[in-house]
């Protein structure tokens, strides 16, 4: 039995160390103190999402913060798995340097709920992880009950 209140753990899968600690000091400067699981490659982090007795397929809810160009395979394959399987109503926030609306689209098509372009502007970059924050703030994770 979950527990409605239960945290959600946020779950980031970021190969770029900087981009990573960057992304983490801004979601604690937006006021979140959810715990941040940070992954640096896709293998990692969907062992964790499905076999972890701690990870979201066994334990309830989470966030997914998932960088596209990852060292062993593709962010887009691992958003295309996450929602074609029983983690498919968690949310996951695309953050990448691809500006390139054909994989913009391509994202939005598969399911993600926010693309954020990750730019060398650190200030935007900060805005936008704090708009983030809100989003974070206000969603609704449907509990491990309600996700059938």
């Amino acid at each position: 039995m979950s527990d409605p209140q239960m945290p959600v753990t946020i779950v980031m899968i970021e190969d770029d160390e900087g981009h990573a600690r960057l992304i983490e000091k801004n979601i604690r400067r937006a006021g979140i103190s959810n715990e941040i699981r940070h992954f640096t490659d896709g293998t990692s982090a969907m062992d964790y999402l499905y076999n972890d007795k701690d990870g979201p397929a066994l334990n309830g809810p989470a966030l997914i913060l998932l960088d596209l160009n990852l060292p062993d395979m593709s962010g887009t394959d691992i958003l295309n798995k996450i929602k074609a399987s029983p983690l498919k109503r968690t949310p996951v926030v695309v953050l990448t340097t691809t500006d390139d609306k054909v994989e913009i689209q391509r994202c939005y098509d598969l399911g993600c709920n926010v693309y954020i372009t990750k730019p060398v502007n650190y200030e935007a970059f900060a805005v936008a992880i704090r708009q983030l924050g809100l989003f974070l703030s206000v969603i609704q994770i449907p509990s491990a009950d309600e996700a059938g």
